[in-house]
């Protein structure tokens, strides 16, 4: 993995050197091994390395035989050595072994088509000198990041955000919307981001810029959920095991170190279990636990050890919150409201320590229907044929009498939730019961001021829009079918996959998903949703394929998530930090929230009576993200 970034003016000034080193210094973390920078004409092009493939040689930013393509980029492309041997028979020129030159060389039998010969994740932009044009592309799913700025003067990108601060013309304007944003859906979606101006390019799109003329983006790939299978339930079966097998046998390539995370669920078990299948060597496996036994899997984790044979290591650890969030709120860039990231940040630095390259089984519950609110939007359907608004008013009343205060997993919790979700309806429910905030509680803490701010916009809307996509035409899809396509296109993305990137490189750990590869994303999406998700059971293909292979008690045991124990801080050690933090003056002259609105969720939880705690975890981070990027 790598750190990129690039100046390009208009006018055709020279990109400044010093200027392009500190946006790449502060891409550090992305690659610590080496650095390189390259003033072409007038174009800058920076890049930081984490040597995976080709130790010695593939610095960047690299070039083609005339020096006339230049490229700066982040990622792995797994089939890269067959690209390779047909450029060479083409009469391309090879100095290196690393699949950065099949790239530049492959741009130039292909142009702007050369993502969508790419299988693996990654994020470059390219410079063609001859054609005047810069091209920045980004995987079909979104696994590496890239962000960009465009002014009167020029455009710039970047791995991360912090490297477009450092340019003396950006202005640090918050972008008032991605707030309400943050808030509904744990993390800023889409191409917007924190800051007025900068963007993220979408997944699956490229953009091109020419001199003195505006960037424009193009989607070139979007999985397809309209089109299913002709094979039967066993021929699906075991073609996805098939795919599953092949995509973590690419993935296995490395001149480093190389294991993977397991915490004991279907789909890192499911990867472990492939590894330990294309490789006669142990599978070095890692996993984190706490504590608090509610919060630890490592018990499953060590029965899939064993039963594979891994190299196996635990972490347990102690999370001191106080300490870690701060440079957490710093890797992240935008406010990150994403608990789970603390534990795979420490988890990531600890297995750093032993390689360099981990597999994980990302990309399993959105393909495969693995969250309870799949089978929550059947229900949902169900419930709302069989009454009435009345009668669901009526149910919601009696719902709302059920203590909040319980665990977020408890059954009385999710009645709660599930009644309170369906006021609004089969459209709204979706984007009710993924909120950590809905509607009516973001807007009963904004102050006067930033509610006026923000009207007539509402966060809501984003989700809905994916959800309703094509909803009136005759090929329209199922609920469980959109629900999937949208979490795809959003949740993964914007939400789990920044989660994993971010932590992972702050401790310049590579992590790779076989579970989202290309091969397997396009067969899931072509399979029907029945064979997925039904009212009583989840992912059942994915559990199905893996049926002799992985234990009875793995395959079905409840899904527990990779937590951390926040209700039990912020009722104990955290409760005065967060207070310290919240009800500060310096927070709460921001403007955005009524102070003693915040005070009553604080001492809500504290008193048990509701669970906040995923709420006061999204105040804090967005709270400390300000101070560490707006005051400095």
């Amino acid at each position: 993995m790598c750190g990129i970034a690039g100046i390009f003016y208009h006018d055709g000034r020279e990109a400044d050197l010093s200027l392009l080193k500190a946006m790449t210094d502060t891409l550090m973390h992305r690659g610590p091994d080496s650095e390189g920078h390259q003033i072409l004409a007038h174009e800058g092009l920076g890049h930081r390395r984490l040597s995976i493939i080709d130790l010695e040689g593939a610095a960047q930013p690299m070039c083609n035989e005339d020096q006339s393509v230049w490229i700066t980029y982040n990622g792995e492309v797994y089939n890269f050595g067959g690209l390779r041997s047909q450029l060479l028979q083409k009469g391309h020129i090879f100095q290196t072994n690393c699949d950065t030159e099949a790239i530049v060389h492959l741009y130039e039998e292909h142009g702007d088509e050369v993502p969508t010969l790419l299988r693996g994740m990654f994020a470059f932009g390219i410079w063609d000198s001859k054609k005047r044009k810069l091209l920045l592309a980004r995987d079909r799913i979104g696994q590496k990041p890239l962000y960009w700025f465009e002014d009167p003067e020029g455009i710039y990108f970047a791995s991360e955000m912090k490297a477009l601060l450092k340019l003396p013309n950006f202005q640090r304007s918050i972008r008032l919307q991605a707030l309400d944003q943050y808030l509904t859906y744990q993390s800023v979606p889409g191409t917007g981001t924190i800051f007025e101006g900068v963007h993220r390019l979408a997944p699956g799109h490229i953009l091109t810029w020419e001199p003195n003329q505006k960037a424009k983006t193009h989607c070139y790939w979007k999985p397809d959920w309209t089109q299913k299978t002709t094979m039967s339930y066993r021929e699906a079966e075991i073609e996805l095991r098939d795919r599953i097998v092949d995509a973590t046998r690419a993935r296995m390539i490395s001149d480093v170190p190389l294991g993977a995370f397991l915490s004991g669920g279907v789909d890192s078990s499911a990867i472990v279990s492939a590894m330990s299948e294309v490789t006669n060597a142990p599978v070095k496996t890692f996993s984190i636990g706490f504590k608090e036994q509610d919060f630890t899997e490592t018990q499953f984790a060590r029965q899939i050890a064993e039963k594979f044979k891994t190299d196996h290591m635990e972490f347990v650890v102690e999370p001191d919150a106080m300490s870690i969030l701060p440079k957490l709120v710093y890797h992240y860039d935008q406010p990150y409201a994403d608990s789970s990231a603390l534990p795979t940040y420490y988890l990531s630095k600890m297995t750093r320590e032993h390689v360099t390259v981990a597999l994980n089984g990302d990309g399993g519950d959105e393909f495969w229907g693995g969250y309870d609110r799949y089978r929550a939007a059947l229900y949902m359907k169900l419930y709302s044929n069989m009454t009435t608004s009345g009668s669901r008013g009526f149910f919601d009343n009696i719902a709302s009498r059920i203590p909040e205060g319980a665990a977020n997993k408890s059954i009385a919790r999710k009645i709660r939730r599930f009644a309170h979700a369906s006021r609004n309806g089969t459209e709204n429910f979706n984007t009710s019961i993924f909120s950590f905030f809905d509607k009516e509680l973001r807007h009963r803490i904004y102050s006067d001021q930033f509610a006026e701010k923000i009207r007539p916009y509402e966060a809501e809307e984003y989700m809905l829009s994916l959800l309703l996509e094509d909803s009136q035409s005759p090929n329209s899809l199922g609920i469980i079918d959109r629900t999937l396509r949208t979490d795809t296109l959003m949740y993964l993305p914007d939400t789990l996959l920044v989660k994993v990137d971010v932590a992972s490189m702050a401790a310049s750990l590579e992590a790779r998903s076989p579970l989202l590869d290309t091969k397997v994303m396009e067969f899931g999406a072509s399979l029907p949703a029945k064979w997925k998700v039904g009212f009583f059971r989840s992912k059942s293909i994915l559990k199905r394929a893996h049926h002799n292979i992985l234990p009875y008690n793995i395959l079905y045991r409840p899904k527990m998530g990779f937590g951390v124990p926040l209700s039990h801080w912020f009722r104990g050690d955290l409760h005065d930090y967060l207070k310290d933090i919240l009800l500060d003056k310096q927070s709460i002259d921001r403007g955005y929230f009524q102070r003693e609105k915040i005070e009553d969720l604080i001492n809500e939880h504290k008193a048990g009576i509701r669970n906040n705690a995923n709420r006061l975890w999204a105040l804090l981070t967005m709270e400390l993200w300000h101070r560490e990027f707006m005051d400095g």
